[in-house]
């Protein structure tokens, strides 16, 4: 057996049973050389021969998979999101394809959190203030007593939403799958995604991105929001409208970004770099030690229960 190991941080010492995992069941592992999610060429030159596909935040395009070689069975996405990956044609080829949901939901909703208080703050401006031998005054707001719009209550919201509770946030969440259930335990009120993005003060996503939800914050729906409003992205980056975004914070209309996901990563060009109030982290929400270990554990297990015919409970039908 050969898998194909494209994560950037699975070599971390934090995966250090997953790789032990992985090698006492693979003869070969072929890991990224790069350092960077693949793509094309890059992806078909190291899968040769290759059973399984533990898979990092590579472009895993239908011409791609239809140039994989028949030996592959399984892609196991180290994460949850698999936007970048073809289901379409991974499922015409026979290929299972798996992901690791609520192996990072603790890690991506504190960084929101962290997001929300850097904006509301001015955090990282202030830091490199005082760094650079000045002492200004800041005026920020409290998230005491603001309303918090979720949009997306899975594993990821729905642990916001008991954080936004315990700082005294009034919290609102759309989710096409509303779990009442949790809502009533938690005084957290249902809202259509129209009526929260104009109610909302602050605004988290976390939802997946498909061709619904692609610029779901777009200039129409930006302009109804309230003035002032901060918008936490650590889903995917196409969920907004960058320019329309930036176009927003240039006008005092947007208060603030706190962005973990861009439209073009990395981040190397964009109409929001420079601006005043726009907080950027390097698609880091699920960079820490225990998710980090979550993943690699759940994503080596998948593609190993795939292989050898047993029951997967995260194969995306």
């Amino acid at each position: 057996m050969k898998a194909l190991v494209t994560s950037t941080s699975f070599l971390k010492p934090q995966n250090a049973k997953a790789k032990a995992l992985l090698e006492s069941f693979f003869d070969e592992i072929v890991y990224n050389d790069l350092g960077v999610p693949l793509a094309g060429e890059q992806i078909l030159e190291r899968i040769q021969g290759c059973d399984a596909y533990v898979a990092g935040l590579d472009y895993i395009t239908a011409d791609v998979i239809e140039k994989m070689p028949d030996c592959v069975k399984v892609i196991s996405r180290y994460g949850v999101g698999v936007d970048r990956v073809d289901l379409a044609a991974a499922k015409a080829k026979g290929i299972a394809v798996c992901n690791t949901p609520g192996a990072n939901s603790t890690a991506v909703c504190e960084l929101a959190f962290a997001l929300m208080l850097c904006a509301c703050r001015n955090i990282p401006q202030l830091h490199q203030a005082v760094t650079d031998g000045l002492w200004p005054r800041s005026e920020g707001v409290e998230l005491a007593g603001r309303t918090l719009g979720i949009v997306g209550m899975g594993a990821i919201g729905k642990r916001l939403a008991l954080r936004a509770k315990a700082f005294e946030m009034d919290v609102v969440a759309y989710d096409p799958y509303f779990d009442e259930a949790f809502a009533a335990e938690h005084g957290i009120r249902r809202m259509e995604l129209e009526e929260l993005l104009q109610s909302a003060d602050v605004v988290s996503l976390h939802v997946p991105l498909n061709d619904s939800t692609r610029h779901m914050i777009s200039r129409e729906r930006i302009e109804k929001m309230k003035k002032g409003v901060i918008i936490i992205n650590t889903a995917r980056g196409s969920l907004i409208d960058e320019a329309a975004a930036a176009e927003a914070i240039q006008s005092g209309h947007l208060g603030g970004l706190g962005l973990d996901a861009f439209e073009q990563e990395p981040l190397l060009d964009s109409p929001l770099k420079g601006l005043p109030r726009v907080i950027f982290t390097p698609h880091s929400g699920a960079h820490t030690a225990e998710a980090v270990s979550n993943m690699g554990l759940m994503s080596v297990r998948n593609a190993i229960d795939v292989l050898k015919g047993e029951n997967c409970p995260y194969v995306l039908k």
